[in-house]
């Protein structure tokens, strides 16, 4: 079998490592704030070129505190991509603001900055940037949105930590990044944790509040706040693996660099495209193809696991049901059937790349002949 994700092969590789940080953390019963937590707060900002990081119980936490911060009237506007998982799109509704649907870069996957502009209204106040499979939105175009329309930007990093618009990393472009660390990212705890990363002293200082019961000291509550916080066996395990996160990317791209090379030329295959100046961390490779279904299970009698991200564009779901039908014309609501993801990671040896793109090829010639 040749898996999708192997996080226990990865726990192998450095095990010492993770094992004596974690005994540091109980040895000290630091399991709510304390030295570690801090450490990674400040070395994950370090990592992400940002000024300040405020960990968080999750990555959907990290969203919905950066939005109450910013205090925006009820029933303003965010435009999210409606390719996206809905944590993007739920955090706005659930923070009491309405989610408005853009399309995607046929090439990217990620916010097609035209049709954010023409989804523009008076009542626009953010725009959420999903650098969505780990490849960066166009944050050029978006930023120059944002300050002509007087917009804020809050960039969605979940699946992008380390990657890198026009050599800054994401995160540290907008007003504000948000990160989960959900364990099957390329920088994952082994459970929910998730950060927030700014410039802005003043926003840091609030975010770090309402995720804190509103409070900096223990019990002077500025305001109702929420319990959200990163605790320190997280932070322990996710400062062990920060220290191989660069290197795990370079890997994740010598993969993908195989796959583009080796199925470039198949009949009916999309591959994934990484834009000029552009470092993809490659969360995820996707494919596109409209026998879909078919590839997938292909690959399965072959023993090679696959993943669909996602099957189902937000716009279609029955969460948004409410919003009117979704648009046929968008390119998110069309090729939601198509996309399929390979395996791909540091788990993964030379032999099993070569098969997995090997499996691919068969199935383009299949395909062909059909």
């Amino acid at each position: 079998m040749i898996k999708f994700l192997d996080l226990y092969s990865q726990y192998k590789s450095i095990q010492s490592e993770i094992d004596e940080a974690i005994s540091k953390v109980i040895a000290q019963s630091a399991y709510i704030g304390g030295e570690v937590a801090e450490q990674f707060e400040e070395d994950f900002a370090s990592f992400q070129q940002a000024n300040y990081c405020i960990g968080v119980g999750n990555g959907t936490d990290a969203i919905e505190i950066v939005l109450e911060a910013f205090a925006f009237a009820p029933g303003s506007e965010i435009i999210v991509p409606a390719n996206s998982f809905i944590a993007s799109s739920e955090a706005v509704t659930r923070s009491g603001y309405k989610v408005v649907f853009a399309d995607v870069d046929p090439l990217t996957y990620t916010l097609d900055p035209a049709d954010v502009r023409s989804k523009l209204t008076s009542k626009t106040v953010a725009i959420i940037a999903v650098h969505l499979y780990g490849h960066p939105c166009d944050m050029d175009a978006l930023m120059a949105l944002a300050a002509e329309f007087d917009l804020k930007v809050i960039e969605d990093c979940a699946q992008a930590h380390g990657a890198e618009f026009q050599g800054t990393r994401v995160g540290a472009i907008g007003d504000a990044g948000t990160f989960s660390f959900y364990p099957g990212k390329n920088l994952g705890a082994y459970g929910d944790a998730g950060a927030i990363t700014t410039h802005d002293p003043d926003l840091a200082k609030q975010c770090r509040m309402i995720a804190n019961h509103g409070r900096i000291d223990k019990y002077d509550h500025q305001f109702e706040g929420r319990n959200s916080r990163l605790d320190g066996l997280q932070a322990a395990v996710l400062s062990v693996k920060l220290k191989h996160l660069d290197m795990w990317i370079n890997q994740r791209n010598r993969v993908a660099a195989f796959y583009l090379d080796q199925l470039k030329d198949i009949d009916g295959i999309v591959l994934p495209t990484i834009a000029d100046g552009c470092r993809h961390a490659f969360h995820l490779f996707v494919v596109r193809s409209v026998n879909r279904d078919a590839l997938a299970d292909l690959l399965k009698e072959r023993g090679i696991q696959t993943g669909v991200h996602y099957p189902i564009a937000l716009p279609k779901l029955a969460a948004y049901r409410y919003l009117g039908s979704p648009d046929p014309s968008m390119f998110a609501n069309q090729v939601d059937v198509q996309l399929l993801s390979l395996p791909i990671g540091e788990h993964l040896n030379d032999d099993q790349i070569a098969e997995v793109a090997g499996a691919v090829r068969i199935f383009g010639s299949q395909t062909v002949t059909a």
